[in-house]
């Protein structure tokens, strides 16, 4: 079992940036993680990856502006997201999958883009 928490999510100004964190219980190592985001009424939509091996993946929505990194030593992966839109505004998700077990999902952590 893997439990993650997410935090740095919050209101920001559109142009803004903010930092999410996803910290993890247990070793992340060999685990593939990505962040999702689900805003009202809609469903939940894949962000950004990163491989166990270190390769990222983005949406196309926020290439350029969102970068995924993970720091095996202190089981985390962060989101540095730049140039925030109001179209950004989402609950965003952790989640964490490695071969033959279900994924983990973390709570969540709210993003507000507006002015």
């Amino acid at each position: 079992q893997v439990q993650l928490v997410e935090s740095g999510g919050g209101l920001v100004q559109p142009g803004g940036s903010l930092r999410l964190s996803c910290g993890a219980s247990g070793s992340i190592f060999d685990m593939d993680m990505c962040w999702y985001r689900q805003a009202p009424g809609k469903q939940r939509a894949l962000v950004a990856q990163i491989t166990s091996s270190g390769i990222t993946h983005y949406s196309p929505s926020v290439v350029g502006r969102f970068t995924m990194s993970r720091d095996n030593a202190k089981n985390t992966v962060a989101l540095q997201m730049n140039s925030l839109k109001p179209e950004d505004t989402a609950v965003y998700y952790c989640r964490a999958s490695r071969a033959y077990e279900s994924p983990y999902w973390g709570q969540g952590t709210q993003v507000t883009v507006s002015s």
